[in-house]
């Protein structure tokens, strides 16, 4: 065995060269790796004595891609786009032998070798669009002219990955192995050269676009079925315009196009926002007095407390991950409910065919039903998920305390409560925390884990461990009225609906917020939600527009109306003259005079004190970094992954820009538009929330 350096070793078994990546974790393509392999088929590339070339890689996986610690700076030759130009035009067959998850570079790689094999358990997919990005090493070339046109969109436009039985039927892939893949790789290399396969240079094949060639229809119809999923991102249809090219044009006029591109995209601030969201979800986890070798408790059995919605679709996280729930309920009817709408999920997701029968079965059968929470006695976690109020919930923990075991962590789920205080219900404050799922639970990727006083490291390193097993995306926050996340939306709340009342329309808010890349308004949002959440019409004073259109039966979409009004064959809202007319009513009842409000002013009412406010818990040191702020925001609340995230956005706008503004509104609206000391220090030191100066 020679090495060409410390991450690619070149081996020779009789007529066969492996060239071998040994770049761990995931065997990133960086200069070293591109070098390496490189001057590998340098050396074999000529050499007589060998008759085919085996690329496979140690470890896990296959490559993953591209170093994207190297994105953004000056890049060192080779190229990855040489390299495999080079391993295409070797006049020896070249075999790639993956497993793992082969993405990104890793996949490009691939398809520029004559052949492919494959673990049976490997994933493959060009997940760069997730990046802002577009494959840049021929990836946009090549995969069409595998896997044919429709399959290279979706694959491209998605960031999807596809297993090895997909991969095989797409031609992806030549052969699947199940268990030794260097094995394998060599008895198909032996095969080959005994039957004298003529090479399969991708870049000469035609067969799967020359019936597309011209077809314009073909990809405005793909633009308009993926317009919904892809609004506001740049990178998709960057990516369908390099698959035109693949199509229409020459092979090597198509790379030198899929190149400007991905330069164009590599220089937008899309990118750059969502290659820094990239790293700020993999940093949540990482808590600076939580050693990454802490021991967690073993969770092996869990306990909800409350069968409604939030509760119904907690439990499904669990049983989804294979841990049993006992589910708590006070009546037989309210359980027997709960369990019920926890099977119409399921069924819902069997029909769309995410799971079989079976599966509903199988998770179903790992969810108990009880009256009794003397049931949940030896469950290893708890979590309480009954109505927002602090005396009831201080009675559970009160009772929990008496019945778990002395090591049960116990939770709750409360949106704004005190954790501290729920904790000073037990006799073992250090085992209780909060878990904040968002709504719907069975859905939303996000969990804020409310980090009370006396929470114990490990208990807080266990439910870190959690929350990747149930597949929940962790951000630890301190305890505060609405943790992190609320606490902010509260800001944007509150500025929305000051709005309508100066004179700008609830369908105008929300069109402007849209147009800023949230799936939809507040107004909208609030409809969708129920403008009955919290309200109760024996304390409804009419003090605000929301009460008021509680009091005259208005709830939001499952009543027909709310701030809009829905036919019963639609979800859209419509405008309603009714609403136009309440708003300027109690405007001129309240004296607000109305006015034509700017967009920029709607943006910046409902952006900037989002902002402030998350300085604001920067300062009292609520979470431990400000992209936790992002990524709570990306995750909980909508926000465009090509804008980054509050923080990310400010920081990018300019944080004397924000900080300018909110001193002219402090002046004209008030205090709650005082500027947050963290931020006026920012400005006078030229510091930045996430970026490095």
């Amino acid at each position: 065995m020679t090495t060409e350096n410390k991450v690619v070793s070149l081996e020779k078994k009789e007529d066969i060269a492996l060239i071998r990546i040994d770049n761990p974790p995931v065997n990133a393509l960086s200069h070293a790796v591109r070098k390496g392999i490189s001057d590998a088929f340098f050396h074999v590339a000529g050499d007589e004595k060998i008759n085919a070339i085996i690329i496979i890689c140690a470890g896990r996986t296959f490559s993953a891609g591209a170093d994207i610690k190297e994105f953004g700076k000056p890049l060192e030759p080779p190229g990855l786009g040489e390299v495999l130009n080079r391993i295409e035009a070797c006049p020896k067959p070249v075999i790639a032998a993956i497993h793992g998850t082969t993405l990104g570079g890793g996949l490009e790689t691939a398809l520029a070798c004559h052949f492919r094999i494959a673990l049976s358990s490997t994933r493959m997919g060009l997940p760069e669009v997730k990046l802002g990005l577009l494959p840049g090493a021929g990836g946009t070339q090549r995969l069409p002219r595998v896997v044919g046109v429709e399959t290279a969109l979706k694959m491209i436009t998605s960031g999807s990955q596809v297993n090895a039985a997909e991969a095989l039927k797409t031609g992806l892939v030549d052969k699947v192995v199940t268990e030794d893949l260097e094995s394998g790789a060599m008895a198909f290399a032996r095969e080959i050269i005994k039957d004298g396969s003529p090479l399969k240079r991708v870049s000469e094949l035609v067969d799967k676009i020359v019936t597309v060639r011209g077809n314009a229809s073909l990809f405005d119809d793909f633009r308009k079925s993926m317009a919904k999923r892809t609004r506001g991102f740049d990178a998709p249809e960057a990516c369908v315009k390099a698959v035109e090219a693949a199509v229409n044009k020459p092979f090597m006029e198509g790379l030198a196009y899929e190149r400007v591109l991905f330069e164009e995209l590599m220089a937008d601030t899309q990118s750059a926002a969502q290659r820094y969201y990239f790293f700020a979800e993999r940093q949540t986890v990482k808590i600076p007095d939580i050693p990454e070798d802490t021991a967690v408790f073993d969770i092996g059995r869990a306990a909800v407390i409350g069968a409604g919605t939030m509760g119904g679709g907690i439990a499904m996280n669990f049983v989804n991950a294979g841990i049993p729930v006992t589910l708590v309920e006070t009546s037989q009817e309210i359980l027997e409910r709960g369990l019920g709408v926890i099977r119409k999920n399921y069924d819902i997701s069997a029909a769309r065919g995410k799971m079989n029968i079976e599966d509903v079965d199988r998770r179903m059968a790992l969810i108990s039903g009880t009256l009794s929470m003397d049931d949940i006695a030896g469950a290893d976690i708890v979590i309480e998920a009954v109505y927002e109020n602090m005396e009831l919930k201080k009675a559970v923990f009160s009772k929990l305390d008496q019945i778990c075991d002395p090591d049960t962590i116990m939770a709750t789920n409360t949106s704004y409560l005190d954790v501290n205080a729920i904790a000073a219900e037990t006799s073992r404050p250090g085992y209780v925390l909060g878990l904040h799922f968002f709504s719907p639970a069975n859905v939303m990727r996000l969990l804020e884990i409310v980090r009370a006083e006396r929470t114990s490291r490990q208990v807080l390193a266990t439910c870190l461990a959690l929350a990747k097993k149930i597949n929940k995306l962790p951000v630890v926050v301190g305890v505060c009225f609405g943790f992190a996340g609320n606490r902010m939306f509260a800001q944007r709340k509150r500025e929305s609906d000051a709005l309508i009342l100066e004179g700008a329309l609830p369908s105008r808010v929300d069109k402007v917020l849209y147009d800023f890349g949230f799936p939809m308004g507040p107004f909208a949002l609030n409809d969708l939600i129920g403008l009955d959440l919290g309200w109760r019409r024996e304390t409804s004073t009419g003090a605000t527009i929301r009460e008021r259109l509680c009091e005259m039966g208005r709830l939001g979409q499952k009543s027909g109306a709310g701030y809009y009004r829905y036919d019963s064959a639609s979800r859209t809202p419509l405008a309603d003259p009714e609403i136009e007319r309440l708003i300027r009513d109690f405007a001129r009842e309240k004296n607000i005079p109305q006015r034509e409000i700017a967009d920029r002013e709607i943006i910046e009412r409902c952006i900037y004190p989002v902002i402030n406010e998350g300085a604001r818990i920067l300062e009292e040191g609520i979470v431990t970094r400000a992209s936790d702020l992002d990524v709570i925001w990306v995750n909980g609340y909508g926000w465009p992954a090509y804008r980054g995230g509050p923080m990310f956005y400010a920081d990018n706008i300019g944080l004397g820009k924000v900080l300018e503004s909110m001193k002219s509104y402090h002046a004209r609206l008030g205090d709650e538009w005082k500027p947050a000391a963290l931020l006026e220090k920012m400005v006078s030191k030229g510091k930045l929330f996430v970026k490095s100066g």
